[in-house]
């Protein structure tokens, strides 16, 4: 091989050599860059931080309606059980007018059930109304009330209830439970999957008080 031919290899080998250099160079201060990073690392964290943060207020939000409810609902009832009626409105309206200023408007009536139930004594607080089970061996023989099976209407409706009280906000003396079921929609996604269904939570609150014997003290004993 002539020598110029050996000149013109090592020319050629070091010219590449020398752009091999440069280009792995540029790699390393690529490797090392960190423009753009902390850019980068927000995006992808800002999704769920905020999902975070909606997800905390609206668990507080349900927590404090649920409280008010239930504020809403001892209220209600202190006042209930005086008897006391309002001049130009029932009584059961003030009672649910007390409700409605304690939840702030926060419980859709659409989805919002509000109902007073009174009793005999505590202990008949949502037990169901005495029936005669079917003897054995028939399949009706259940422990559950069947079409058809005897039955004692204690609350004179004409029909078998699973919860034998009358509606009302009750007579002096009288056991009553206050009790306010409601729907609460979540927004968050995370929390629809978890507490909701279909994106909506489910809640229930009451209170059983005995109404003071207002008829005897007004008639002064």
């Amino acid at each position: 091989m002539s020598s110029l031919t050996l000149i013109r290899c090592g020319i050629f080998v070091y010219g590449a050599s020398e752009r091999l250099a440069k280009a792995l160079s540029g790699l390393r201060r690529f490797a090392r860059a960190q423009s753009g990073a902390a850019a980068i690392e927000f995006a992808l964290a800002l999704p769920p931080l905020i999902l975070l943060i909606i997800g905390m207020f609206e668990v507080a939000v349900t927590m404090f309606v649920s409280t008010s409810v239930e504020n809403g609902l001892r209220e209600a009832s202190r006042y209930g059980i005086t008897g006391d009626t309002p001049a130009g409105i029932s009584r059961q309206d003030q009672i649910l007018a007390i409700i409605e200023a304690n939840t702030f408007g926060m419980l859709d009536p659409a989805t919002t059930s509000i109902t007073f139930m009174k009793y005999a004594s505590f202990q008949d607080v949502g037990q169901p109304e005495p029936f005669v089970d079917t003897p054995a061996p028939s399949p009706l023989h259940n422990g559950k009330y069947d079409a058809g099976e005897n039955f004692t209407d204690l609350n004179g409706n004409g029909k078998w209830d699973a919860d034998r009280g009358i509606a009302g906000v009750g007579a002096s003396g009288e056991v009553v439970r206050y009790k306010v079921d409601y729907q609460w929609r979540l927004m968050t996604p995370l929390l629809s999957d978890m507490l909701g269904d279909n994106g909506v939570f489910h809640m229930s609150a009451s209170v059983v008080v005995r109404n003071e014997p207002y008829a005897v003290v007004a008639n002064g004993g």
